[in-house]
């Protein structure tokens, strides 16, 4: 007899999404009659949007923490995405002008499958499920995120990479031409970029998000399809993809070309190393009045140490 022991991320059947959270999610969808939520999706292909949403609505639960999620509304209007603006807000109050309809990501480097994809096409036949994370960004502040989603390994086994490829680059959308609001600041070097060693995107944690809370991701989390990496900083978590390259060599990420004493490539959460200008030790979860303490790899050192075993733990900047 076999027996499979479960991550410590795994759903119980008793651990489901707070019930309140739960059915005030399917109240809204019903109140609204799809005329308030077109608001806050992405503009798909209109053929694709109602498969979309029913994907993502029908995801099963399968990982959670034992933390309370964040609301919609913080998620939603509280964030950092600065091609939209460099303000928490900016993304919520310039969301329209990231245009997702349609959307291509381009494919290239050391893989099999080179060339543009179109969204739909990329996502077509991924298992989309539901993962609760905690979300720790660099600046000291975190949620609880309720992501759906496909495992980024999946998506890497379609574009059968090379044995030569031993890191995944990525890039967000910029067009030069007409640019968003954030990039017409020189906040960064645009496009950004980020980038993961190739045994860190294989890991079974690492998802490409394309919905929150059960409905399409909203334009200022990163519409149509985003990066996920629970464990490292929230400036890793790539937004609005639309290139993906499969590279022999460590590449070049925004922040470390930024502010390469401040940033760099690694970025895992680590309350032991300070940024330079702040603690890490602790963190201010949104909608809550006191500080917690920060967890090493923002809780998840179970599952990830081992990819770093060979390294110092305090590497991060």
């Amino acid at each position: 007899m076999i027996f499979r022991r479960k991550p410590s991320w795994e759903l119980k059947e008793n651990q489901v999404t707070d019930e309140r959270l739960f059915l005030n999610r399917r109240n809204f969808l019903t109140a609204s009659g799809g005329i308030a939520l077109a608001a806050y999706l992405p503009a798909v292909a209109r053929a694709n949007l109602e498969d979309l949403r029913e994907r993502i609505a029908a995801s099963p639960k399968t990982m959670e923490v034992d933390e309370a999620a964040n609301s919609w509304e913080e998620i939603t209007t509280y964030n950092n995405f600065y091609e939209l603006g460099t303000d928490k807000t900016d993304p919520y109050r310039n969301a329209a002008a990231l245009k997702t309809d349609p959307w291509t990501v381009q494919v290239s480097g050391e893989c099999e499958k080179t060339g543009d994809w179109s969204f739909e096409d990329l996502i077509t036949g991924l298992p989309i499920e539901e993962r609760i994370y905690r979300f720790r960004c660099v600046e000291a502040w975190s949620m609880v995120i309720p992501w759906n989603g496909f495992q980024l390994s999946h998506l890497i086994e379609r574009l059968q990479p090379k044995s030569s490829a031993k890191y995944i680059a990525f890039e967000t959308l910029y067009d030069r031409n007409n640019p968003l609001p954030g990039q017409r600041t020189r906040v960064l070097e645009w496009p950004y970029r980020e980038g993961l060693r190739m045994d860190e995107a294989m890991h079974p944690l690492t998802l490409m998000a394309v919905g929150l809370y059960g409905k399409p991701i909203p334009n200022q989390n990163g519409a149509p399809i985003r990066l996920v990496v629970p464990w490292k900083y929230g400036f890793k978590s790539i937004k609005s993809i639309t290139r993906i390259h499969f590279s022999e060599t460590e590449p070049d990420t925004s922040w470390k070309l930024s502010a390469p004493h401040e940033y760099g490539f690694y970025a895992n959460v680590n309350p032991n190393v300070n940024h330079p200008r702040w603690s890490q030790g602790s963190e201010r979860r949104i909608g809550e009045l006191f500080r917690r303490p920060t967890l090493m790899f923002n809780g998840y050192s179970d599952e990830v140490e081992a990819l770093y075993r060979n390294m110092d733990l305090r590497q991060l900047y």
